[in-house]
């Protein structure tokens, strides 16, 4: 297949990049600007997602497209909130698939996704899924937990602060659990849908084998860098609560109140994909030994 992908130089989209290279399909690659070198079987395209005419007509000829496009928090001085890059950018890529003629498309949103969430960003994922299910492509929308690999944010961030502090701040009691998923789990579902003509008009909900706490979380990364356990420092939410929404204005703090929300309300699921997809996600541990170091 010829596949356009959107959000795809970010850090899922490097593993979605290379399993779908691996499978022998062709990717356009859409970029805010172009790579300096080449590589085998990945064509770019400059454009921007929330400017149609700058790659709408790239998209012709494709098989497939694929949108990856998200953040996980905004800074509306600098034009990133999540009604511009998630709301209409998901309406920017299903109206250039439809004038191309691809009825294929598959779209990444977020377990914790629904209509009536605490949080913005989930709000605002669950308009673009609604766009997506209302566009009458073959769709299939993905919701992955917490995602882990050499590239993740979260882990390596959680990483840096066992390292570097003796002591971690932990919001509320941290028992609120999740279970996060490897990327390359994540991007092999992604892959396989495109083989899958039953995972059209479905929504999956990815997590991995391990449910956690937030402090067995820490714990295990902690085990990994020889630091386990992991000393911590409970921070009642309501105190939380009064200073957070003082400071997440600027951008070196490291956290909003949306991610509270998120954080704190759980992260987990069933595991029923694994009934389509046929195999067995990346524990944690072993994951993040592969690339975390002491």
């Amino acid at each position: 297949m010829k596949i356009f992908l959107a959000g795809g130089s970010g850090f899922i989209g490097g593993h979605l990049r290379r399993e779908l290279l691996f499978r022998g399909h062709q990717l356009r690659l859409l970029v805010h600007r172009r790579e300096a070198r080449p590589e085998a079987g990945v064509e770019f395209v400059e454009g921007d997602v929330t400017w149609p005419e700058s790659f709408a007509g790239q998209v012709a000829g494709c098989d497939a497209v694929i949108n990856l496009i998200g953040i996980i928090r905004e800074f509306p001085g600098r034009g990133m909130t999540f009604a511009h890059l998630h709301v209409e950018a998901t309406r920017t890529m299903l109206e250039a698939a439809r004038q191309a003629g691809v009825r294929r498309y598959l779209q990444m949103s977020a377990l914790g996704t629904r209509p009536d969430a605490v949080s913005n960003y989930h709000r605002s994922k669950f308009q673009a899924e609604e766009l997506v299910r209302a566009s009458g492509l073959d769709h299939t929308i993905f919701r992955p937990s917490i995602v882990f690999g050499p590239r993740d944010a979260f882990i390596n961030l959680l990483a840096g602060y066992i390292r570097n502090y003796p002591v971690i701040p932990v919001i509320g009691d941290g028992m609120y659990r999740l279970q996060p998923i490897a990327a390359d789990d994540v991007a092999r579902c992604f892959a396989l849908a495109l083989e899958m003509p039953e995972t059209i008009g479905r929504t999956y909900e990815l997590c991995g084998p391990d449910r956690l706490t937030y402090n067995e979380m820490l714990d295990t990364i902690g085990r990994v860098l020889g630091k386990s356990p992991v000393p911590k420092l409970h921070n009642p939410l309501g105190i939380m609560k009064l200073v957070v929404p003082l400071l997440q204005r600027f951008s070196f703090f490291p956290i909003t109140m949306d991610q509270i929300a998120m954080l704190t309300e759980e992260n987990i699921c069933d595991g029923g994909w694994r009934e389509t997809f046929k195999f067995e996600p990346e524990y944690f541990l072993p994951g993040i030994s592969k690339y975390l170091r002491p």
